[in-house]
């Protein structure tokens, strides 16, 4: 029997190895990175800053790898989001993933008053920004050309993040797993992910921030181990 199958959708300024941390965690399943063009193996495509495109473009990357009914969906802040719609149209298509896992935020209409359009902010702002959320190393950051070349693709990310429409994205089928850092904004406001699953809910705080999940490997892969097994159990005993 084929191994069950998990697609990473990584977050902003990410790529194919944001999730490296994970893989070699997870030795039960075939992990699938996915990778939004400009970065990494796709450096020579054109960035995307449109929300429509970028879950399209991550659509036909799962069906072009996807092998069998037993698969998850898992990605964090913006991945969290991209997650949400790309399950929407793989169900429409009549694939069902045995459930999604969404970390980084509290899910698609918490309004933020003060919440900063980030991919138009100045550098300076920019980059103030990027040190409160971590992620990226100061090393980078103080490195000119290095820098030069995340800033476009980050920016180009954020506009993704933040121009998303989801405020009314029908729930999915799939389970949903949540988990947020308990320093993260709107941490208190994690079940809001409830409202886009017509199925099981359930939730996790660990301690940490935006990239909570790059200090909790080990947890990490233990709940994404345990929710696939509770839902497949699931699954066959409604069969």
């Amino acid at each position: 029997m084929k191994q069950p199958q998990i697609f990473f959708i990584h977050f902003a300024g990410g790529n194919r190895y944001s999730f490296s941390f994970l893989e070699q965690r997870l030795p039960g399943f075939e992990t699938i990175p996915l990778e939004l063009p400009g970065r990494g193996s796709r450096m020579k495509e054109p960035l995307l800053k449109d929300f429509d495109a970028a879950a399209q473009d991550l659509y036909q990357q799962v069906i072009e790898r996807l092998s069998g009914p037993r698969f998850l969906i898992c990605g964090h802040s913006m991945g969290a989001y991209l997650t949400l719609r790309v399950t929407n149209l793989l169900e429409r298509s009549g694939r069902y993933p045995t459930g999604i896992i969404v970390s980084g935020n509290a899910g698609p209409g918490i309004v933020d008053r003060e919440k900063k359009i980030r991919y138009l902010l100045p550098r300076d702002a920019f980059i103030a920004e990027l040190q409160r959320l971590g992620g990226l190393t100061q090393e980078v950051i103080d490195h000119e050309e290095l820098f030069s070349i995340f800033e476009p693709i980050l920016r180009a990310d954020f506009e993704i993040a933040e121009r998303n429409n989801l405020a009314k994205e029908p729930a999915v089928q799939a389970p949903l797993y949540a988990m947020m850092g308990d320093q993260e904004d709107h941490v208190a406001q994690i079940d809001n992910w409830s409202r886009f699953t017509r199925r099981r809910f359930r939730k996790q705080v660990l301690a940490g921030d935006h990239f909570f999940i790059l200090k909790h490997p080990d947890r990490m892969a233990e709940i994404i181990s345990t929710f696939y097994r509770q839902e497949q159990e699931q699954a066959l005993l409604q069969q």
